[in-house]
């Protein structure tokens, strides 16, 4: 019987729904049962809710259906519960199965339209309403985890409801969990908490503001975050507290309390992420602090907690037996890295606060002062090998140069000589090139870093690495270095001035060449970020032709620009297209649509400006022709060749077109989106079609000593 007919409530419809009801309650090992109706139900809930609210049909419709979903909740409860465990049996963590979860995970649907049926108010009590016992010894814990999960579930709705909330029952259970020992807990209760977590989290706003909740709040979240299956939801109410109660969390019990659970993250038993959360919490709250000195040390007392960890594995250099002990040594790189990861969160948290005013140069100078030296005899230490190490390194000095800002200018030359010479130690670690990329982004458009920014680049450029990045199976090796590659040279050509761009002009021509090499790899997100980045290289030119239509002298960053491009068409045509060809290919289709769109508007661009004499159309089509010919018939089927030419070079005209119309006066405005134009969309269509129907052919494999003339065979 169909949702809607259901919903009409005969007799017939109302025994259906009865028989489906016990369907759900049916308990077994697995929830394949109770799941199969799930569809049903919502459907039904859709039906109903679907009904005009205002007229006596929905009422009398919702009316005579809420004794059934008030009971489908029920059952629900019910099913969702964890099961075999044993609530008196203490000390040993339990998981939930993962039929249950999954189950779980289909629910929040269908709980959300109880909720809209029932009533916000209907539904809160249902779930807290339940006869428990107020006596801590008789609490039936797995009923009480699937309601917390069951709330959790409908936090949107019931908050956009607004209805009264008594989190009096919440705030019992938060109690007594807060107040038991890990050896009291038994396996269900250690599950409770990751759902008391969820409630806090999702109820944050409400719960914080009552100042009488907080203590016992962060009490519980403290106690929380030590055990593993709970640490993330309550390190993320931990935070979501911090963020809603910014009137009084700093006040001092409380700030004694967030510097307690600060410092007990020194064991090294929390997941990275959850320390980071942890961290941003107290920094959050250290910010509010109305009081500069006292706001001023309790961050530095936050950075100095994190800085002891990253001392110990710099004083390794001077104890040879200590670096000899793989097991010990193995431990201090793991605090270290948890301390590196802990300082960028507060860096990072901190860059928030700098900006809406709340943080004073005088603050950032204080921890910039313990941050820099530290870190600095970390980068010029042997440590640096380790992967995990040099990221973390790496990630937290890019989050206080974003924060710090004008105390790192100074530094730039020292940090990115730093940064250079460790990529050409370790060439595998690109966090080296993205931090460079960062202190480009930063500080490279100063005329006096010009230099040094060319230095930078030209360092990179000799290494191993990436001059090995010459064949689209070697690309496939190194996705991760070929992305950092990209966003540093992408940052230097929109960052750097123009002296600098002039001077590196042989090292983008070459960057240029890898990215259309790059663009033909099999590993699909190292094939779009060299898309993405030769789509830089034409940003960047087709502004400075539309500024300057009288071509100016070989010493601007356009001409540099266009050189490049001008040289280097016929590979980035040839790549293309073999970018399109077999089983990945569809996933580049936008990208190279929107690169070639770019590339015909330079070429029309030109064609009408003083840059003609570098290129234009006839380069263009110069290259298609070139490139077509030399696809031999593997690629491409009898009578192909002659019918791409002619269409292709119609669709890339007409999208430019879209392109520089878009891009001239109010119109820069009111369409940002090239693709939007028709000649944009069809040129997008094509070039889909090509790639569609060339799915099935072999992937080419492409090196830098391919050229556009030889024939393939």
């Amino acid at each position: 019987m169909a949702p809607g007919l259901v919903a009409e409530g005969s007799n017939e419809a109302l025994s259906l729904s009865d028989a489906l009801l016990r369907c759900v309650a049916f308990s077994s090992e697995d929830w394949e049962i109770a799941e199969s109706t799930l569809q049903f139900w919502c459907s039904l809930a859709h039906c109903i809710l679907g009904i005009d609210e205002q007229t006596s049909k929905r009422n009398a419709t919702q009316e005579l259906f809420l004794p059934v979903f008030s009971s489908l909740l029920d059952a629900l409860l019910f099913r969702a519960q964890i099961i075999d465990i044993d609530e008196h049996c203490t000390g040993r963590v339990s998981s939930i199965p993962d039929g249950l979860v999954q189950f779980r995970l289909n629910l929040e649907e269908l709980l959300v339209d109880i909720c809209l049926l029932l009533g916000a108010p209907a539904y809160i009590n249902k779930l807290l309403s339940s006869g428990w016992g107020l006596a801590s010894q008789s609490i039936p814990w797995k009923e009480v985890e699937v309601r917390m999960y069951a709330l959790s579930m409908v936090a949107d709705t019931i908050l956009q409801d607004g209805s009264p909330f008594d989190f009096s029952v919440v705030m019992h259970f938060v109690n007594i969990l807060s107040s038991r020992t890990p050896a009291e807990l038994n396996g269900c209760q250690f599950l409770v908490y990751k759902s008391f977590g969820d409630v806090i989290g999702s109820y944050s706003k409400w719960l914080s503001s009552s100042k009488s909740n907080i203590k016992p709040l962060l009490l519980f979240c403290a106690s929380g975050i030590s055990k593993s299956i709970s640490s993330n939801s309550c390190s993320v109410a931990l935070r979501k507290l911090c963020e809603d109660a910014s009137s009084f969390i700093h006040e001092p019990p409380i700030l004694d309390i967030l510097f307690w659970i600060s410092e007990g993250m020194g064991e090294g038993n929390l997941r990275i992420e959850d320390e980071e959360e942890i961290i941003s919490a107290i920094t959050h709250a250290l910010c509010s602090i109305l009081d500069k000195e006292l706001r001023k040390t309790s961050l530095a007392r936050l950075l100095c907690s994190s800085y002891s960890a990253v001392e110990k594995i710099i004083d390794i250099d001077r104890d040879e037996l200590l670096r000899q002990n793989s097991s010990a040594y193995a431990q201090a790189l793991n605090i270290a890295v948890r301390g590196l990861h802990r300082m960028g969160a507060l860096f990072s948290h901190l860059a928030m606060s700098i900006t809406s005013g709340l943080i004073d140069d005088d603050t950032i100078s204080v921890l910039f002062g313990i941050f820099w030296p530290l870190l600095e005899k970390l980068t010029q230490s042997s440590h640096m090998e380790n992967t995990s190490l040099s990221t973390a390194a790496c990630r937290s000095l890019s989050s206080a140069i974003h924060s710090c800002g004008q105390h790192f200018q100074i530094l730039l030359p020292k940090i990115l000589e730093c940064l250079s010479m460790n990529f050409l130690l370790y060439q595998r670690h690109d966090c080296f090139l993205r931090t460079a990329a960062n202190m480009i982004e930063e500080f490279g458009h100063k005329e006096e870093y010009s230099v040094v920014c060319v230095r930078t680049i030209e360092t990179f450029s000799s290494a191993a690495s990436l001059s090995n990045l010459n064949s689209s199976y070697t690309c496939d090796q190194e996705p991760d270095l070929i992305e950092a590659y990209a966003n540093f040279t992408s940052a230097f050509i929109r960052c750097c001035p123009k002296e600098a761009i002039v001077a590196s002009r042989s090292l983008l021509e070459l960057s240029f060449q890898k990215a259309a090499i790059c663009s033909t790899a099999m590993h699909q997100g190292a094939a779009l970020v060299a898309i993405s980045y030769m789509s830089c290289f034409f940003d960047a030119s087709l502004t400075d032709v539309l500024e300057s239509p009288e071509c100016p002298s070989d010493e601007s960053r356009g001409a540099v620009l266009v050189q490049i491009l001008a040289r280097c068409g016929e590979g980035l045509m040839f790549n293309v297209f073999y970018a399109l060809l077999g089983v990945s290919a569809l996933s580049r289709v936008h990208k190279s649509a929107t690169m070639l769109q770019k590339l015909a508007a330079l070429c029309s661009l030109c064609e009408r400006t003083m840059w003609k004499g570098i290129l234009c159309w006839d380069s263009l089509c110069g290259w298609l022709q070139t490139t077509v010919s030399s696809l031999s018939s593997e690629y491409l089927r009898q009578g192909e060749a002659e019918l791409i030419i002619p269409l292709w070079l119609k669709v890339l005209q007409d999208a430019a077109s879209d392109y520089l119309h878009s891009r001239t006066g109010d119109n820069c405005r009111n369409h940002p989106g090239y693709m939007q134009g028709k000649g944009g969309r069809t040129l997008k269509r094509v070039i889909r079609d090509f790639a569609e129907s060339h799915r099935n052919v072999p992937t080419p494999y492409i090196d830098s000593r391919w050229s556009c003339r030889q024939q393939l065979s």
